[in-house]
């Protein structure tokens, strides 16, 4: 199962996540979303657990409660979207270029 962190601190390091959610079982993998330009730290991660049921188990305990000085979520993560719809660049919403 993938799970959200979010509100997470700037300083806020995968083993620091790593050793959260361990109390609860295995952890596959953690990644804190970066930055692309900056590679700051975009105040999100992703834990990824293969037993659902510690997994269940790590998000309600982790949610809710402070990792380095910031009340952190925990949530099942949705699937990403796949439709055109979201994203970045783009030209916005196209006008009629035939009125006027």
């Amino acid at each position: 199962m993938k799970i959200y962190v979010g509100n997470l601190s700037y300083a806020t390091t995968e083993d620091t996540l790593r050793s959260q959610f361990s109390q609860y079982g295995t952890v596959d993998e953690v990644t804190i979303v970066k930055d692309r330009e900056t590679g700051r730290s975009r105040g999100f991660a992703f834990v990824t657990m293969p037993d659902s049921s510690e997994a269940t188990t790590a998000m309600e305990a982790v949610n809710g409660t402070d990792i380095d000085g910031r009340t952190v979520s925990a949530n099942e993560a949705r699937p990403k979207r796949t439709d055109d719809r979201g994203g970045r660049g783009g030209r916005g919403p196209q006008r009629n270029r035939d009125r006027g």
